[in-house]
């Protein structure tokens, strides 16, 4: 399948900044799934197509973060694994069946996590108050149900996990985006190989857009550790509270 010239540069454009959000938030694939959606037919094509461009900004933005020191690296083992895992799962649950069926439990599930984000008072605690020796237990089950989502369906697994990591491992917004994406990496690579052997990444749409993505994903994980917790703490609100009105109104529809 090949696409018109500007559509391939409206995809990239949506590719750019859905990168630049999600190494911030979490939340880049509300901007390229319905993007994708209104330019590919297939769901399942679409779908596939966005973890194919995705996987490179979570390169990116992930190895933005290391550098920067901005990850527990004793979680990184655990949480990778257990990412994956759950990425495979959802992928191929979501070659099985059709997605929508998961959209009113995203909904719900960012409904609370907006909330937890607006009342937990551990996101006022500074950035380096937080415990890296949480039980793993927890940290296995947030990476591998996470990475499950993810390999499903995708838009607000970022978010997910910021919120996840701040209110059970008691991270700071930052250290919190950091960690998020050692397990969307993983879940990034597993999804990607699964939709690659079963054909549904459409490569011309999605290396463009992959150049697109990682360069924004790289700028803005600069930005999120140049500006701190408070910004990062924004800009989550802001993608989960979009989140929750196009789940929302997708399900009205």
């Amino acid at each position: 399948m090949t696409l018109p010239p500007l559509a391939i540069a409206i995809l990239c454009a949506a590719a750019a900044f859905a990168g630049f959000v999600d190494a911030i938030a979490g939340g880049g694939g509300l901007v390229t799934v319905p993007a994708l959606m209104t330019f590919v037919p297939s769901p399942h094509l679409a779908l596939g197509t966005n973890k194919g461009q995705a996987l490179f900004g979570a390169i990116s933005s992930a190895a933005s973060f290391w550098r920067g020191k901005g990850v527990d690296r004793e979680r990184i083992p655990l949480a990778f694994a257990c990412g994956g895992a759950g990425a495979v799962l959802g992928a191929l649950i979501q070659l099985k069946i059709r997605p929508e069926p998961l959209k009113p439990i995203a909904l719900v599930m960012l409904v609370a996590a907006a909330a937890l984000v607006l009342v937990r008072p551990l996101v006022l605690k500074k950035a380096h108050a937080h415990d890296v020796k949480a039980p793993n237990a927890k940290l296995a089950a947030i990476a591998l149900a996470i990475g499950c989502y993810d390999g499903f369906f995708g838009p607000g697994t970022g978010s997910l996990l910021i919120v996840a990591f701040v209110t059970i491992h008691g991270d700071g917004m930052t250290r919190a985006s950091g960690n998020a994406k050692v397990v969307n990496l993983a879940s990034n690579i597993a999804s990607f190989v699964i939709f690659a052997i079963k054909g549904t990444i459409l490569w011309s749409i999605a290396i463009p857009m992959a150049v697109a993505n990682a360069a924004g994903a790289a700028m803005g994980a600069r930005v999120a550790m140049k500006r701190g917790d408070t910004f990062v703490r924004t800009v989550v609100l802001a993608v989960v509270v979009a989140l929750v009105v196009k789940l929302g109104v997708d399900i009205v529809r």
